[in-house]
C-alpha cells in the first residue's frame, strides 16, 4: 500500500480543482501497475467526483448543485451554528467525499475526457484542504 497526502488551498466556494495530474503522479511514484486508487477528502464541506474539466460543464455542475441546495433556502445547520454554510454540507453529502479509480498498466483508468476533481463547496471558503490518496495493488 502507498499513501500520499494532497494539500490544496482554495479561494472561494465553487472552486473546482483538477486533481488528475497529482493522482497520476502518485500512481507513478507508487510503482503499482494493477490496482486501485482511493481518494478521500477530510472535510464535510468539500467533495470529489469525475467530470470533463471544461468550463461549460463545470458551470452546469455548479448550477445543478445550486438547484439541489439553494443559497436562499433555510437550513437548520445555519440556525444552530450561525455559520451560513448549511447548503455547503448538503452539497458535499450529495456528491460525496470519496472516489475510487482503477489502475492498469501503471496508469489511471479514466475515460478520454474524464478528470478527477475536488469541489470546494464551503460558503466560508478560502481554506486549506486535505485529500488522502491511497494506492493498493501490485
Amino acid at each position: 500500500m502507498f499513501r500520499k497526502i494532497i494539500h490544496l488551498s482554495t479561494r472561494r466556494e465553487g472552486d473546482i480543482i483538477n486533481l488528475t495530474p497529482q493522482v497520476a503522479a502518485a500512481v507513478r511514484e507508487s510503482a503499482v501497475l494493477e490496482g486501485l486508487v482511493h481518494l478521500f477528502v477530510m472535510h464535510s464541506t468539500a467533495a470529489l467526483t469525475t467530470i470533463e474539466f471544461e468550463p461549460g460543464v463545470l458551470a452546469d455542475l455548479a448550477r445543478a448543485l445550486s438547484v439541489l441546495a439553494p443559497d436562499d433556502a433555510e437550513y437548520a445547520h445555519n440556525t444552530k451554528w450561525g455559520d451560513g454554510n448549511g447548503r455547503s454540507h448538503v452539497k458535499a453529502a450529495l456528491v460525496g467525499p470519496a472516489l475510487t479509480i482503477p489502475v492498469a498498466g501503471g496508469g489511471l483508468c479514466c475515460g478520454t475526457w474524464q478528470q478527477i476533481v475536488f469541489l470546494e463547496l464551503d460558503a466560508n471558503a478560502g481554506r486549506e484542504r486535505t485529500v488522502i490518496c491511497t494506492i493498493t495493488g501490485e
